[in-house]
């Protein structure tokens, strides 16, 4: 599969855990991985980001920009895609923390 034919498979899926297993399933380990990351990013902010305090959202930022920081000095594409995947994850831990739309309290 095309890197944009793995971002249409990621779009498609219908919860943000479905969509990181594309994501891993599809890596490549290298820079190619921060556009699967990002879509796997925005799959699963749409489960959590709009239900956030202003707290909350910036501890989110907090989260991703340490992903960004701890792989910022290192050389090779390798850890591009280790960032990548570091701020997927984040994404995905917050997403299933989310409240779903049953009203079930935040876990």
């Amino acid at each position: 599969m095309t890197s944009d034919e793995v971002v249409d498979a990621i779009n498609k899926q219908t919860s943000c855990e479905s969509a990181m297993k594309v994501f891993r399933d599809c890596q490549s380990g290298a820079s190619g991985d921060v556009e699967l990351g990002a879509a796997v990013e925005r799959k699963c902010e749409a489960d959590f980001l709009p239900g956030l305090n202003t707290a909350q959202q910036q501890a989110y930022k907090r989260e991703m920009r340490a992903c960004d920081q701890k792989y910022r000095n290192k050389s090779g594409t390798m850890y591009v895609s280790f960032a990548a995947f570091c701020r997927a994850e984040v994404a995905k831990r917050y997403a299933q923390r989310a409240p779903k739309a049953t009203g079930q309290k935040a876990r």
